[in-house]
């Protein structure tokens, strides 16, 4: 097979050639779009799923879908040591950019306020957050600059919301990684949805993250679950999984034939950066068209070793020592419950990890909350962890 031609495209948030099995979520997201656009009430959306599962992919698509509907949008990738201020500052900048709201006192109040949000700088803020705009609009003396970024986002978000009413148009912002954002900004984010709902401005936010989310955003305010629409995006099903392959290589003249497809889905699990990543090596290593179950079995190792190394090996590389050793007892853990007929994605009890590794359970807080906060494992519920990459104890056993 030609490796120029091959359709494939294992990345970090790159746009498979084919996007399937997200049909309905971009249908619901293009209601969402038109029922805010009618004065009709709706909810920001969050996006919550395992590392590889695509929702980098999906947010740019539903990105791309307010953009055809001539919304302004921007876009920020939140990040544990960055406060919320500069960076949703320059994408509300670019988002009313792409208004094309006319040059007026309306639009250079907006951009003052933007200015002067992104401005106020919190005590003891690093250089890196200081920015200064390239906004030629003065900054406006005594709105969102009060410091407090709650006030300050929920006046930002209402002058911006009315601007966009004011051309008939709505502002979406995504938000990437959104665990990540500190409790004070992501307590400012839940108001400000708050207060856009109740006064029916055309403002939405979009998050994705891991599935740890919905807790993070409900210890945050109480009232978080009806501020958003919850969407878990998971591995794809059979039928989508299938579609993923075979669209794309129809498109160059190839296909796969069906024990290939059956040897896919088996190999990659329906996990979407899988697919690619697959599908790349066995459309590389294939001598011909239809490829077959034997070379997907000639091609995996390929495929695996690729992995290995780009995304599973990045982040075990991460982990020290002794959170290695926490993560290789999740494994074992992770491997018995394979056998007991159960999901290896499941979570595991920490109790149960410390009985594994014969320590106190206090004692492993340090090494549990410090991959935590990398973003290796999770807690969806009390007591209990699990992996945030899928087939993570299938590599650590693999390595051990």
């Amino acid at each position: 097979m030609d490796p120029i031609r091959n359709p494939y495209a294992p990345g970090a948030g790159q746009r498979p050639p084919e996007l399937a099995g997200r049909d309905e979520e971009l249908e619901r997201f293009r209601v969402v779009l038109e029922r805010i656009a009618r004065g009709r009430p709706e909810r920001s959306m969050v996006l919550t799923g395992l590392r590889g599962v695509g929702k980098t992919v999906l947010l740019n698509a539903l990105r791309s879908t307010a953009v055809r509907a001539r919304w302004g949008t921007g876009k920020l990738e939140a990040r544990p040591d960055q406060a919320l201020r500069r960076p949703i500052a320059a994408a509300l900048h670019m988002a009313v950019r792409e208004l094309s709201h006319p040059r007026g006192e309306e639009l250079d109040h907006v951009l003052g306020v933007i200015k002067a949000f992104a401005q106020r700088e919190q005590p003891g803020a690093k250089l890196r957050d200081r920015w200064n705009p390239g906004i030629d609009a003065p900054a406006i003396a005594g709105r969102a600059d009060s410091g407090d970024i709650e006030i300050d986002l929920v006046e930002l978000l209402t002058d911006v919301g009315g601007l966009a009413a004011d051309v008939g148009k709505g502002v979406a912002i995504f938000i990437d990684e959104m665990q990540d954002i500190g409790p004070e900004d992501i307590s400012a984010i839940c108001a400000a949805c708050h207060e856009l709902s109740q006064s029916a401005l055309p403002v939405i936010v979009v998050g994705a993250g891991l599935p740890h989310l919905p807790a993070v955003l409900s210890a945050s305010k109480s009232y978080s679950e009806r501020l958003f629409r919850y969407n878990r995006i998971d591995r794809l099903d059979r039928s989508a999984a299938e579609a993923a392959l075979q669209v794309p290589a129809q498109d160059e003249d190839a296909q796969f034939d069906g024990p290939a497809l059956e040897a896919m889905y088996v190999a990659t699990g329906g996990y979407p950066y899988f697919i690619q990543a697959y599908g790349k090596a066995v459309w590389d290593l294939a001598p011909r068209s239809p490829i077959t179950a034997e070379d997907v079995a000639v091609a995996a190792p390929e495929a695996e070793a690729e992995l290995a190394v780009g995304f599973f090996g990045s982040r075990y590389e991460r982990a020290t020592p002794g959170e290695r050793e926490y993560l290789q007892a999740m494994a074992d853990l992770g491997a018995q419950a394979s056998e007991a007929g159960l999901e290896e994605t499941e979570s595991v009890a920490t109790a149960d990890v410390a009985t594994h590794l014969g320590r106190k359970p206090q004692s492993l807080s340090p090494a549990r909350d410090a991959l935590l906060k990398k973003g290796l494992i999770y807690s969806g519920e009390r007591g209990r962890i699990a992996f945030t990459v899928p087939h993570f104890g299938r590599y650590l056993r693999s390595t051990a």
